[in-house]
């Protein structure tokens, strides 16, 4: 990092860039012509003199050197913010967890939590024009009914502003999703973690939705679609859901719209986190294996919104770099902001680079599996994708 460059490796587009390195008594450089833009400028004939060129390295070094300054100063900020979305993540968790707790004891304190929580999201989502999807990284491996209710609520309500419902179903919509599976927590461990359950505990299971309906059965003003997103977010398009086997426009829209979310979070984010699923694998088996279960229109617009590289996505930059999809805005979906891996660099300081004023691109979408362990744990090091959706005005 002691040079004026942001990154080691880079597209050489200037001559003041290289009149900056110059300055710093660099003489040569490893040049790779497959991923230059540019062919060479042709060689100067031979005895051919022309005027000593004046010399303005230090200007040119000086001038990247405060540029660089600023752009560090910008990494900065990011870094900071990604912090306090993650200090505003677990603080929505332990509020989501007290929720929960008290919802047979003390039920309207609970409703009124609630309500209080999935409000504040989504007077920032319906009081802006644009999205924001931030990955947020918690300090532990296990997520636990509040992790998973949380990114079901924003997965649902960022798919709700594309579809542009109503104040009134925003509302809705968010606390059905976030009180969806509030029934787990009358189902075993054991059997909640299972991926192989026998007949009897399948049925058990299943009784989660009953639990969740029964669970908020004191709530008397609770609205019916909030408890229909309770009772129908298991049911399938075609008919092969729990625990009512409806089918199509049968099932509520907002129950659709939950379905859609709570699948993809628990496709990346299982009990199991080897059979963890890469978001763009998730998006694929929803979408080419699963499509006649959910609204196709919707499993359109999801994907459409998530983007090409949802967070947490790792990528393969155009400098041979690679990094992790960290924050999407959805009017920009081909520039997110990238965490490069740089093993020289400890991953509290690891360097962002925001695509959308960078000399640089994503090249492809690359598998966990395919990667060095070294790189998947400096990205990623607890292996889960909790979001965090903002609205944003730009």
């Amino acid at each position: 990092m002691k040079h004026p460059f942001l990154l080691n490796r880079f597209c050489l587009s200037s001559e003041r860039q290289i009149q900056a390195m110059r300055e710093m008594g660099i003489v040569a450089v490893e040049w790779d012509p497959a991923r230059s833009t540019v062919a060479p400028l042709p060689e100067c004939p031979a005895g051919s003199a022309s005027a000593p060129e004046p010399d303005f390295g230090r200007a040119a070094l000086a001038g990247m050197q405060d540029e660089k300054r600023v752009r560090l100063e910008r990494v900065r900020h990011q870094r900071e913010g990604l912090a306090r979305r993650e200090r505003q993540f677990e603080q929505q968790t332990v509020v989501a967890g007290d929720i929960f707790r008290s919802l047979l004891a003390r039920p309207q304190d609970a409703h009124r939590h609630a309500c209080a929580l999935v409000g504040g999201i989504v007077e920032n989502l319906l009081g802006t024009e644009n999205m924001v999807i931030h990955l947020v990284s918690q300090k532990s491996r296990e997520g636990g009914l509040a992790f998973h209710a949380l990114n079901v609520m924003g997965l649902s309500l960022m798919l709700g502003k594309t579809l542009r419902l109503p104040d009134e179903d925003m509302r809705h919509l968010g606390l059905g999703a976030l009180l969806h599976d509030v029934g787990k927590q009358d189902i075993p461990p054991r059997i909640l973690r299972s991926t192989q359950r026998t007949a009897p505990e399948e049925e058990f299971y299943r009784a989660h939705v009953g639990y969740g309906i029964k669970a908020v059965s004191a709530l008397r003003a609770l609205p019916v679609p909030v408890r229909n997103i309770i009772a129908c977010h298991h049911e399938h398009c075609d008919g092969s859901g729990f625990p009512n086997r409806l089918v199509a426009e049968r099932i509520p829209r907002l129950a659709r719209i939950a379905a859609i979310a709570n699948r993809y979070d628990n496709l990346c984010n299982p009990f199991d986190l080897r059979e963890a699923k890469a978001p763009a694998e998730a998006l694929r088996q929803m979408y080419r294996n699963e499509a006649a279960r959910y609204d196709r229109q919707m499993v359109e617009l999801f994907i459409k919104t998530l983007g090409v590289y949802p967070p947490g996505t790792f990528v393969a930059l155009s400098n041979g770099s690679v990094g992790m999809v960290v924050e999407t805005n959805v009017a920009d979906l081909l520039h997110p902001l990238v965490m490069l891996y740089d093993p020289d660099i400890p991953r509290s300081e690891a360097l962002l680079i925001d695509l959308r004023d960078a000399e640089l691109s994503i090249e492809s979408a690359l598998s966990a599996a395919k990667l060095p362990v070294e790189t998947v744990e400096y990205l990623a090091p607890r292996g889960r994708l909790d979001y965090l959706v903002e609205g944003s005005r730009n």
